[in-house]
């Protein structure tokens, strides 16, 4: 990340939380949520001129990469006060790959707005991102943007929107003048519009919005109609409900319907006591309980980090919603459940790459902390020393499958290598390091090429750090087929004190995707039960390390039924051992299975390709499920494939569409291999155990 510029002007405050809105922008890749963020910036005066992702000069796209690559790769926090009204806004990428940076904006806004473009129609992140903001309980808004370009089909795609996600979804206005303005349909009962009526549009919003107020329903049958200014608190009622999904269009080049945008924002969209609150909970594991924070000025203060940047020169960099209490300059907050707490020396609110320094903010606020070494993502700061079991209900990340083998160019900064990369997982949910205790390689596992490709530039022109990579390593599983029982006795004297550890054991497929459980069955203290935690530890290592083909172990039951000790040479290490070996003995006798990754695959293709790419997908182990033509001329084709099959398959596409085609990938569950593949990874671990 670049340095950011700090700046010693004050920004005004909002009065009250009343006056404060917070909105992330979501979407798919190149629906125009940078451009469309710049034409807001500037009609609210806080730029003089948009900005392009051409020109490399938007202020939320600051990072040379984005400049660079023309696309958003991180979240990135903006704000504007317009109207008496201070707006709160993340930007977010829209490549699926990079959906770690855009799903925690959902933890820190009232509303989402989600970003279609006119000319692809509904695509895959579109879809997930509103989803996953309605199960968050967000205001959800749909902005179609570019609504001035050729050969549209807006009536279409309006009524996709709505056959997908529900007659909730209703146009708060229409392309009027050839997409060159939008005409309200809310406020307004009458005017022109591109297509449909602005008659039946307002009725049909005005029918919504009073559905959920009896009061209101009585009034609309007997008179007929409901003057909109009136529906304040049964819009937003509706908008908390999920019952109205409004759906505006824009054209965020021309400006047409930016201004309106900009409008709906501060009328209809809410202020942080109208929203939703926040899905908190008080306590760990079954015993938490709901909780339900207050956006009071004067309560304790409760922070939720949503984010966190890791710089090179600057250190880190906490970006957090206030969502209870008032945060000031200087305030002694406790992270976590840390005993000692830790001194916000400075309270900026982020404009791209500025810091812009402020005195308090209020809750509904989004700001930024520096500097302060505990903070991670998801936690939760507070002054409370009581309040310290508090947390946000957990989001629901993709798992990370592609992996990548990494060792630094020069010898002797492998140490500085993990760190690095685990700085760099800090800021992203969706990146895990792993280091193979068999090989002693250091692995990351991202969401997909591009994802570990953004990595490793990030290292190189970020950190400086040259790497060296492997061909990419697909994260196997091993399971069981049948049960079976294992035995090992661990004995070993050598002058001294020895060692002694008797464990008998027998191990139970679970269902796929039951994880492990171990289940302590030893009748009259023939294993004392301060040994037991050792012989559990022993399993894990050995589930861990895997048995037959050297991956971990996966939907077993390991009950520990029988056993040895001796008074004076039973130790836990021997305990370890002894599980760890007894495991193994098992896991041979119960039909060992090597289980591969398959994933979803959504490939958008010309159509003239799409002979090819059932073809191919074919020869890969895969399946097609699925098709869908969301504009003419272009095909999505959803599909099954094993993960293992799509190395490089980006380039396969390129070829096959000349460039046009795209694919994502999510894990869907695991398989067994085929017999002649699970033979050569048996083969393969071999080999390299007797090395």
């Amino acid at each position: 990340m670049p340095s950011p510029l700090s700046i010693a002007a004050q920004a005004p405050s909002p009065a009250d939380v009343s006056g404060i809105r917070s909105l992330a922008l979501l979407g798919a890749a190149a629906s125009g949520k940078t451009t469309l963020l710049e034409a807001l910036l500037q009609h609210s005066g806080v730029t003089a001129q948009a900005g392009t992702v051409e020109r490399g000069n938007t202020v939320s796209d600051f990072d040379g990469l984005e400049r660079r690559l023309q696309h958003s790769l991180y979240a990135s926090l903006v704000h504007m006060d317009h109207a008496g009204l201070r707006i709160h806004a993340i930007d977010t990428p829209g490549a699926p790959d990079f959906i770690g940076q855009s799903l925690p904006a959902l933890e820190a806004v009232d509303s989402a707005v989600i970003v279609i473009n006119a000319q692809n129609g509904l695509e895959l992140m579109a879809s997930r991102m509103l989803e996953a903001a309605g199960q968050r309980g967000l205001c959800r808004l749909i902005v179609i943007n570019k609504i001035d370009a050729a050969e549209l089909n807006l009536p279409a795609l309006l009524a996709q929107l709505q056959e997908v996600f529900g007659r909730e979804c209703l146009p708060l206005n229409l392309p009027a003048d050839g997409g060159r303005r939008v005409q309200d349909c809310f406020f307004a009962s009458s005017g022109a519009a591109d297509f449909s009526s602005v008659a039946e549009a307002h009725r049909a919003l005005v029918e919504q919005v009073v559905e959920v107020d009896a009061a209101f329903v009585d009034r609309y049958l007997n008179d007929g109609d409901v003057d909109p200014r009136e529906l304040h608190e049964p819009l937003e009622q509706a908008l908390r409900e999920g019952h109205l999904i409004p759906v505006c269009f824009t054209s965020a080049r021309s400006g047409a319907g930016v201004a309106e945008l900009l409008a709906i924002i501060g009328h209809l969209l809410p202020n942080p006591a109208e929203g939703n609150p926040a899905r908190f909970v008080r306590g760990e594991g079954a015993d938490a309980e709901a909780l339900v924070l207050r956006p009071e000025p004067s309560a304790h203060v409760l922070a939720h980090v949503f984010k966190v940047n890791s710089d090179p020169y600057l250190g880190k960099l906490g970006m957090l919603r206030v969502h209870q209490g008032t945060l000031s300059r200087n305030s002694q907050l406790f992270v976590g459940h840390a005993r000692k707490p830790v001194r916000i020396g400075h309270l900026f609110l982020l404009q791209g790459a500025k810091h812009i320094e402020v005195d308090r903010v209020l809750p509904g606020e989004l700001c930024a902390v520096a500097k302060i070494d505990e903070l991670v993502y998801d936690a939760v700061l507070h002054d409370a020393p009581e309040d310290e079991h508090i947390h946000l209900a957990p989001l629901e990340f993709p798992q990370p499958v592609h992996g990548l083998a990494i060792a630094p160019a020069r010898h002797g900064d492998e140490q500085r290598l993990w760190e690095t990369l685990h700085r760099l997982a800090e800021e992203d949910p969706c990146l895990k390091i792993d280091r193979d205790g068999q090989t002693g390689e250091t692995v990351i596992f991202g969401l997909g090429d591009l994802h570990l490709r953004m990595l490793l530039e990030r290292l190189r022109e970020s950190y400086r750090f040259e790497v060296i990579t492997h061909p990419p390593r697909v994260a196997y599983r091993e399971t069981i087929a049948a049960a079976a029982e294992g035995h090992y006795r661990h004995k070993k004297q050598s002058g001294g004190a020895g060692q002694f550890g008797e464990v008998y054991l027998r191990i139970e497929p679970l269902p796929r995707g039951g994880g492990f459980e171990f289940v302590d069955a030893v009748k009259g203290g023939t294993i004392p039960g301060q040994f037991m935690p050792a012989v559990e530890k022993g399993v894990r290592a050995g589930l861990a390390a895997g048995v037959v083909a050297g991956y971990p172990l996966v939907d077993l039951r390991v009950t520990v039924f029988d056993g040895k000790h001796h008074s004076v040479d039973s130790k836990e290490i021997a305990f370890v051992t002894a599980g760890k070996r007894a495991l193994m003995v098992a896991v041979r006798e119960a039909r060992p299975l090597v289980l591969e990754p398959m994933v979803t695959l959504e490939i958008t293709t010309p159509a003239a390709a799409i002979g090819d790419i059932t073809g191919d997908l074919a020869a890969r182990r895969g399946q097609v499920n699925g098709t869908r033509n969301p504009v003419p001329d272009r095909i999505i084709v959803q599909g099954l494939a094993p993960l293992a099959e799509l190395s490089s398959y980006q380039t396969r596409l390129n070829a096959m569409t000349s460039g046009q085609g795209r694919y994502t990938v999510e894990l869907s569950h695991y398989e067994p291999v085929p017999p002649n593949t699970q033979a050569a990874l048996m083969a393969a671990h071999k080999v390299s155990e007797e090395e």
